[in-house]
């Protein structure tokens, strides 16, 4: 389309204006909650409360599925070690 196609903006400039500062008010916002969630000490809590979610459910008791996989990984990984160095001497 071009420009002599385009149709004319009929709207007033204070409509314009006014739009142009909920715009901004809006960005503003925005840019404030990206500056909320990327502060490092929030990221921090953020993940603190996933690790917390996955061995505790909502009561605050364990979870002893998650706790039983993660123990039996630690043992799998320990174990894993130990033949290695023996293996390797």
């Amino acid at each position: 389309m071009s420009e002599a196609e385009k149709p004319a903006d009929t709207r007033q400039p204070d409509t314009i204006e006014n739009e142009i500062e909920a715009t901004r008010a809006r960005l503003a916002d925005t840019i404030d909650q990206l500056a909320v969630r990327a502060n490092p000490k929030n990221i921090i809590a953020r993940e603190i409360d996933n690790v917390r979610a996955f061995f505790l459910d909502a009561q605050g008791d364990p979870r002893s599925d998650n706790i039983a996989k993660v123990a039996g990984g630690v043992v799998g990984a320990v174990v894993l070690i130990v033949v290695i160095r023996r293996l390797s001497r």
